[in-house]
């Protein structure tokens, strides 16, 4: 499966957006930056006819990536976002999780 994954941005907002090739649905995962080179993932959302394709997981690969490249710290507001960064303990490099 490719999966192609775009960053749209305006401003302080914007959003990942995964496509995949012959498919009209979008996924997306949405982001407020926040001072402090700090970003907050606000939710992620994948089509009901897409799920279990791990496209979510891209998204949220993308973005560590992104992280760890430009500096910046990942806040998960989104439970999925938090939930895999608590699965992988070797993103809290550049995820500041809540306490629990």
């Amino acid at each position: 499966m490719t999966v192609e994954i775009s960053l749209e941005e305006a401003g302080a907002t914007g959003r990942y957006l995964a496509r995949l090739p012959g498919i009209d649905a979008l996924s997306e995962m949405t982001f407020q930056r926040l001072p402090g080179n700090r970003v907050r993932i606000n939710s992620t959302r994948v089509p009901e006819a897409l799920r279990g394709q791990g496209i979510a997981q891209l998204l949220v690969e993308r973005v560590v990536a992104d992280a760890r490249e430009q500096g910046f710290t990942i806040l998960p507001a989104c439970s999925y976002v938090e939930a895999q960064a608590r699965r992988h303990p070797d993103w809290q490099d550049v995820i500041e999780l809540p306490a629990r």
